[in-house]
């Protein structure tokens, strides 16, 4: 059998690099055949030197001239979307809402897609959702909590009406127990301390103020056309139960595994089949406990008006997704405090200018919009105080 011809958008950050060490674990099973990075020069050419894929993506002009220079015979490219044509499976790990071009390419090529990138969908959802309906095309998340939901619904022959609710779990980040006074002047080292999960800067952030669990409420209704009201966070520190399907029956089903990524990438990239490579697998005699606890609302306001987006739906979503962007990329400069992301989000959202979100260029347009009003709000912000711009734990 062939090997299955793999692509990465965003090869360069932790999802891209993961996935390179299941294609190393599952020797001959995978081809790369498609690298991209944003400005990664140095990474993307070690990487192509040990996998030779046919073509690499780089995104700044500079680094393409390096890139391009550093790899003759490879055709090297300015959009992460060429990536998709040569491509059975592309993993879009594109950080934020600059993977959306590739998720929609992917699903229009008739591709499988191994969706890492839950800006795309949560911000696009109106756009994505006809495109699954494409001959081949097949979405399959990456996301654990994701990844997770969707293994435990193999188990029903009738998910619209076999489930009760879907129960996403939360690590609940480096603050969980604290109260809103006692973050108020965190600083950005302590913010990028996950307890369990090594990951980017920009979702280390999201995690800490649930945020990325909230952007996950909005991807599992989009995913799995299940209604609000019937998903649930809950916060389970150990980060071994990825999430929960509960069915009409009383039935919960979940899936376990220790904190690795690879093992839901491993899966994006088999299924339906799975690897050989065992990744997170648990030692039962040293698993001692698994707690759960309901979610603090007052002190992480984020999930709360994820839910309110996701509610609102339209491009009320695509707001929040761009405005978190906006205050997050400031609280990392130093411009807001920690409170004032969900301070920046909820102003936003509480500007939300309704408007078509038929095509692109609406969610496009949306995006902008949305990201100069945040912007003006973190601006307002920083005039009515002083951020912190230490590394308080």
């Amino acid at each position: 059998m062939s090997p299955v011809r793999v692509a990465i958008a965003g090869s360069s950050g932790s999802i891209g690099t993961q996935t390179l060490d299941v294609i190393r674990a599952e020797r001959g099973a995978y081809e790369l055949v498609g690298l991209g990075v944003g400005s990664s020069a140095a990474t993307v050419i070690a990487q192509a030197r040990e996998f030779r894929p046919q073509v690499v993506a780089v995104a700044d002009p500079a680094a393409r001239v390096e890139v391009a220079a550093a790899l003759p015979g490879v055709e090297v490219v300015a959009e992460m979307a060429d990536l998709v044509d040569a491509a059975d499976v592309v993993v879009n790990a594109v950080v934020g809402f600059a993977g959306l071009r590739v998720t929609v390419r992917t699903l229009r090529a008739g591709r499988r897609l191994a969706l890492a990138n839950k800006e795309s969908l949560i911000a696009a959802g109106p756009v994505v959702q006809p495109l699954r309906a494409t001959p081949g095309a097949e979405l399959v998340p990456v996301d654990s909590e994701h990844c997770a939901v969707h293994q435990c619904l193999r188990s029903s022959v009738n998910v619209d009406r076999e489930v009760a609710r879907i129960v996403l779990t939360a690590s609940g980040g480096p603050f969980r127990g604290r109260t809103a006074d006692q973050l108020t002047d965190i600083g950005i080292e302590a913010a990028l301390a996950h307890p369990t999960w090594s990951m980017g800067p920009k979702i280390t952030i999201d995690s800490s103020t649930l945020m990325n669990k909230g952007l996950e409420v909005i991807e599992a209704h989009e995913l799995f056309g299940t209604p609000f009201d019937r998903i649930e966070v809950v916060v389970h520190p150990q980060s071994v139960v990825h999430s929960m399907v509960e069915f009409t029956d009383g039935c919960t089903m979940a899936q376990l595994s220790m904190p690795d990524m690879r093992l839901p990438i491993g899966y994006a990239l088999a299924y339906p089949a799975r690897i050989r490579t065992a990744f997170g697998r648990i030692d039962w005699a040293t698993l001692t406990r698994l707690d759960f606890e309901a979610p603090d609302l007052a002190t992480f306001r984020c999930l709360s008006l994820a839910y309110d987006a996701g509610r609102s739906g339209g491009t009320a979503p695509a707001w929040l997704s761009a405005a978190n962007e906006v205050a997050v990329e400031a609280f990392l400069a130093g411009m807001l405090r920690w409170p004032q992301i969900a301070d920046v989000c909820d102003a936003t959202l509480q500007s939300h200018e309704s408007g078509a979100d038929d095509t692109v260029d609406d969610i496009v347009a949306a995006d902008l919009r949305a990201r100069e009003v945040a912007r003006r709000f973190v601006r307002d912000f920083q005039e009515t105080s002083h951020p912190m711009m230490g590394t308080t734990a």
